[in-house]
């Protein structure tokens, strides 16, 4: 993505690839902070009772929603009015919501969803972003107009900021990123995981002759409680792989499932990455392919982890 924009209007190839790298280092972020990205918030709930969710009488809430239990894809901004209703205006834990996102969205990076809401919140920002009727009207007047409370809109204002207190941030922020060390070896099988899926991997790059292994992680599915949708797209993407490699899928615990194997993987950027990969010891380990080369420097803000990286 980032080469095919290469030549398009100046500004709009910035805006997109700087889109691409917030991405970016949203996984290093996570990759580096791991379970102190998910510390709790302390809000108080501004409503007199207690809410589980979106109000769906609101055309605005229930358009978006609904795309996202439906089509698993819903636009940015669409996410950040999710967010900011769900947690500026009504207080609920950022953490349940962002767990809801994760089930439902295809493209549901823990890195990015995570790192969307804790900024919506206001964690680690100036401020949190507020959500309200303007910003339909200005990008979707037509959920306005239909909508069965516009005469009486609940959200017609924007949220007041909740009273906030400076945390510390988790000391993670500012240590050396790990290094990715290939190992010499000769493998026997590809091992995919779900962070790199595709023809692309490295590792399935490097060893075209080998045959692929992908686990499905039943103890992690059945925590994490994915929709449908997101296992048959992972499906379709293994079935679509398997046409031109020689695949074998299995289910069960990953450790235990490839323990003995002499296995070639790309690195992943995930927390639970490097204590599995410890346990399996592959062979060869693939860096991971960033767009920018990793620097030593903090993820305590995106603009200071951009001054520590370099395109290669």
């Amino acid at each position: 993505m980032w080469d095919a924009v290469e030549g398009g209007p100046v500004t709009d190839v910035k805006r997109f690839r700087d889109e691409l790298l917030w991405q970016e280092y949203a996984r290093h972020w996570y990759a580096r902070l791991g379970a102190a990205t998910q510390r709790p918030t302390r809000r108080v709930p501004r409503d007199t009772q207690e809410r589980t969710g979106w109000d769906r009488t609101l055309a605005c809430l229930d358009a978006t929603v609904g795309e996202l239990e439906r089509e698993g894809w819903i636009p940015n901004q669409a996410r950040m009015w999710l967010a900011s209703d769900w947690c500026v205006r009504h207080g609920q834990d950022w953490r349940a919501g962002e767990d809801l996102f994760f089930r439902h969205l295809l493209d549901g990076s823990r890195a990015a969803n995570r790192l969307g809401w804790q900024w919506t919140t206001g964690v680690g920002a100036s401020k949190s972003y507020g959500f309200s009727r303007w910003q339909v009207e200005k990008r979707a007047a037509t959920l306005c107009r239909a909508c069965p409370r516009r005469e009486r809109c609940p959200i017609e204002d924007w949220p007041t900021e909740s009273e906030r207190v400076a945390a510390r941030w988790p000391s993670e922020v500012d240590r050396t990123g790990p290094r990715q060390v290939p190992v010499a070896g000769r493998p026997e099988r590809v091992w995919l995981t779900a962070e790199s899926l595709g023809l692309d991997d490295a590792a399935l790059a490097a060893n075209p002759s080998l045959p692929v292994v992908f686990v499905f992680d039943e103890p992690l599915l059945a925590r994490l409680r994915l929709s449908g949708k997101r296992l048959i797209f992972l499906a379709e993407t293994l079935a679509e792989l398997g046409q031109s490699r020689e695949l074998e899928v299995r289910l069960g615990e990953p450790a235990g499932e490839l323990v003995g194997l002499r296995l070639a993987v790309t690195h992943a950027p995930v927390p639970g990455f490097g204590p599995l990969s410890a346990r399996l010891a592959p062979v060869e380990t693939h860096p991971w392919p960033w767009l920018l080369t990793p620097g030593q420097g903090s993820v305590r803000s995106f603009s200071a982890w951009r001054k520590s990286v370099t395109r290669g």
